[in-house]
C-alpha cells in the first residue's frame, strides 16, 4: 500500500452503509469519489451511506438508467453512474464537467470507464467481494489523491472501530467539527 492508502472489510449491506456514512460524514468541502468494483459489490450501498453523512434525506437508487441523480444535503450531492455510457460525448450531454466537484460532492459509479474525465484531486473507492472462514464479505480499498481526500481518509481510519466478534462498531457519528452529529 503507498502511504495514505487505507482498507476496511465489511461483512453486511448495512457496514458498507456505515462506511460510506463516516464518509461522507467527513466531507465538508466539494469532492469526487469514484467508485470501482463489479456489479453487486456495493457501490451504491457506500454511496446512500455518504449520501446520509452529508445530511441527505431522500432515499438514494441507482441512477444506471437516468445516469445523474441530485440529492439536497449539507453539500450537493451529484450521484453518476458510467455504467450504460458508451463513449465520452454522452458525459458532454449531461454536462458533467459542471459537477466535477462543482459546489458538492459528486460520487461516480464506474468511472474508470472514463478515467480521463476524472480531476486530479479525488478519492478512489475500489470494491471488491471476498470469501473466507466468515463467509461473503467486501474489502474497501481508499486511494486518495489530494489533501482533502487524504483528510477524508484520515477520518475514516481514526473513526472506525470492530467489536471483538469480528463486526463493525456502528456507533454515532459526532465529529468534533459538527456537534450536531446524525447518528449512526
Amino acid at each position: 500500500m503507498r502511504q495514505g492508502e487505507a482498507f476496511v472489510t465489511t461483512r453486511t449491506e448495512e457496514e458498507t452503509e456505515y462506511i460510506g456514512m463516516v464518509v461522507g460524514k467527513a466531507l465538508r468541502v466539494p469532492q469526487v469519489i469514484s467508485l470501482q468494483g463489479e456489479l453487486g459489490t456495493g457501490k451504491t450501498v457506500f454511496v446512500r451511506g455518504a449520501a446520509k453523512g452529508l445530511g441527505v434525506r431522500d432515499h438514494v437508487s441507482s441512477p444506471s438508467f437516468v445516469l445523474l441523480n441530485i440529492y439536497r444535503g449539507i453539500l450537493p450531492v451529484y450521484h453518476f453512474d458510467f455504467y450504460r455510457l458508451e463513449e465520452a460525448a454522452e458525459l458532454e450531454e449531461l454536462g458533467f464537467e459542471e459537477y466535477l466537484p462543482g459546489e458538492g460532492v459528486a460520487l461516480v459509479e464506474w468511472g474508470e470507464r472514463f478515467p480521463f474525465v476524472m480531476p486530479r484531486e479525488r478519492l478512489l473507492v475500489v470494491l471488491e467481494r471476498f470469501y473466507d472462514h466468515g463467509g461473503e464479505g467486501r474489502r474497501l480499498w481508499f486511494t486518495p489523491y489530494g489533501d482533502t481526500a487524504a483528510a477524508v481518509v484520515e477520518k475514516l481510519i481514526e473513526t472506525i472501530t470492530w467489536k471483538v466478534d469480528g463486526t463493525l462498531n456502528r456507533v454515532p457519528l459526532v465529529f468534533n467539527d459538527d456537534p450536531g452529529g446524525l447518528g449512526g
